[in-house]
């Protein structure tokens, strides 16, 4: 996870500060503010990955594309459905 965040840090200061700061002098926050979530939305939305689960799609497309099996391994579902399994096969008995 650590190697992650530095790699997305990296990205972030070539593929946007650097940028941002030599097209632009700023004057207020709230400039730079818009300017950085444009640049998140291209980030996530428009621009292929090639990380380790990306496999050249966008952020978007992958954490839709694993939705429904995020919602499966959530820990409360996977409680409940041991503790379905648990308590059916105690009454079998």
């Amino acid at each position: 996870m650590y190697k992650f965040c530095e790699l997305f840090h990296k990205t972030m200061k070539t593929e946007c500060f650097d940028i941002l700061f030599r097209r632009k002098i700023y004057t207020q926050l709230c400039e730079i503010q818009n300017d950085i979530e444009q640049w998140f939305d291209l980030y996530n939305r428009e621009r292929a990955h090639s990380g380790k689960y990306c496999y050249g799609k966008t952020p978007w497309q992958t954490w839709n594309g694993a939705k429904g099996l995020v919602k499966e391994k959530q820990l409360e579902n996977l409680f409940y459905s041991s503790a379905f399994i648990l308590t059916k096969c105690v009454s079998d008995e």
